[in-house]
């Protein structure tokens, strides 16, 4: 697949405080990446390098093969943005914000099928000062989709949404995938990564840290098989299991492992081979939750990981 965007060893900083650390990755065409991370991880910061509204202090950035802070007027066109707050002109109107938008494409989509896609169609003549929170992201959505972009920004996209208003913005960026639209997407949500990315990136100060499809990156986490044993069984008649570790809080017992069929059944066929009853027994696959908050906890950044486009 060709790729859309191109990121290599991207830096920058603000004075002597360096926010994006040597960033790589790149987007192919007609996929979704998303960069995950804490708040100050660098996400909005890269994204504003890779939109082409700041020149990154270091390294090179393609968008659709051209530089986009350089070569703005060629890029802009072909691209959509949503930050994370729009500063639209309270008193106008969302059909005459959209209106004025429109007016500085070459070719956009009518004005109410765009509000129509984000469901502000009953709000048209509503002055932006009197929407909700929820309702100026969905008008901010609106107005990155107007011009057809070929390549979608979206910073925090579902901020301030109620679980419906998500569900649709979900299924109206995968819409846009459909159509061969490229999406480049900071979220907070993992389930929204969960649910629309082909590959994310998770960031921790200012570096990627983690890269790949969401069952890659969850791959580097060990499943948990949780339970407790009844008083009269002492902890040292456990079974030893290969490549397992077992966690003694008090009262239950976890073992972590990266082979959880196997683990799970050598505990099993131990317990019923010497009589014993595993109370509170379960057993958890890893989660991206639990990939994200192991880079999240830990103290400082490990060296980081390229993100490449998949064959």
């Amino acid at each position: 697949m060709a790729e859309v965007v191109e990121v290599s060893d991207v830096r920058r900083s603000y004075g002597d405080y360096e926010a994006v650390r040597g960033v790589t990755f790149s987007v192919a065409r007609g996929e979704l990446f998303a960069l995950l991370g804490t708040n100050g991880a660098g996400k909005t910061s890269t994204l504003e390098v890779v939109e082409g509204l700041a020149r990154p202090s270091g390294g090179l950035v393609r968008v659709l093969g051209r530089d986009p802070y350089a070569d703005r007027a060629a890029v802009r066109p072909r691209i959509g943005v949503m930050l994370q707050q729009g500063g639209f002109p309270a008193d106008l109107t969302v059909t005459e914000t959209a209106a004025m938008w429109a007016g500085t494409l070459t070719a956009p989509r009518p004005v109410a099928e765009a509000l129509d896609l984000v469901d502000l169609a009953h709000r048209t003549n509503v002055p932006v000062k009197q929407l909700s929170g929820g309702e100026r992201r969905r008008l901010d959505l609106a107005l990155a989709v107007l011009g057809r972009p070929d390549v979608l920004f979206l910073d925090e996209p579902t901020t301030g949404l109620d679980p419906e208003s998500r569900r649709n913005t979900w299924e109206l960026v995968r819409t846009l995938l459909d159509d061969g639209a490229t999406v480049l997407l900071t979220t907070h949500y993992l389930d929204e990564a969960e649910e629309l990315a082909d590959r994310l990136a998770i960031m921790h100060q200012g570096r990627i840290v983690r890269t790949g499809t969401v069952a890659e990156v969850v791959a580097s986490q060990p499943a948990t098989v949780s339970f407790a044993l009844p008083p009269s069984v002492p902890r040292d008649r456990l079974p030893d299991l290969a490549g397992t570790l077992v966690v003694d809080d008090g009262d239950r017992l976890e073992m972590h492992t990266d082979t959880m069929q196997a683990t799970l059944t050598g505990l099993l066929v131990w317990a019923r081979d010497h009589g014993v009853e595993l109370r509170e027994l379960s057993a958890r696959p890893a989660s991206l939750e639990q990939a994200f908050l192991a880079v999240a906890s830990s103290p400082s950044s490990p060296e980081p990981e390229r993100a490449e486009v998949a064959a």
